[in-house]
């Protein structure tokens, strides 16, 4: 036997369970008693907590892969500014015009060159394997 109660929500909410009921093609009524019953089952803090907990440990997955990507950047890129200042001898006055030119040309070609990398999916860091980067030492208990 089934108990009738009246129940009023705000229209979007109203609006909303009848247009799951259609997409689902299921009674509204069915899909309050369902949502009833999940919200006074015992173990629906569990299964949320247990979704929560699922979600962090992604985000906290993603946030080491951004950790490591920013400092695998630095890195590289300090690298390479220690490397060019420590080769790179300064030009005599006279010269610095026609460098300036041939730097730009150098620069326009450098940043085709990304762009078609980048389009292509291509990354410094696909390229260095995962077990490169330096594990935080194990705390010794």
């Amino acid at each position: 036997m089934r108990v009738r109660l009246n129940v009023y929500f705000p229209p979007e909410l109203a609006r909303q369970v009848s247009e799951l009921a259609i997409r689902r093609r299921i009674s509204r009524s069915a899909i309050v008693e369902a949502a009833v019953a999940s919200y006074m089952s015992p173990d629906g803090a569990d299964r949320m907590e247990a979704a929560f907990a699922r979600r962090l440990d992604r985000l906290s997955r993603q946030v080491q892969r951004l950790e490591r990507n920013t400092g695998l950047t630095t890195e590289a890129l300090a690298l390479f500014v220690r490397f060019w200042l420590s080769v790179t001898p300064p030009l005599p006055d006279e010269d610095q015009a026609t460098a300036q030119v041939k730097g730009r040309k150098r620069y326009e070609g450098f940043v085709e060159t990304l762009g078609r990398r980048y389009a292509s999916g291509k990354s410094l860091l696909d390229e260095i394997p995962e077990d490169v980067w330096p594990q935080p030492p194990a705390d010794s208990e």
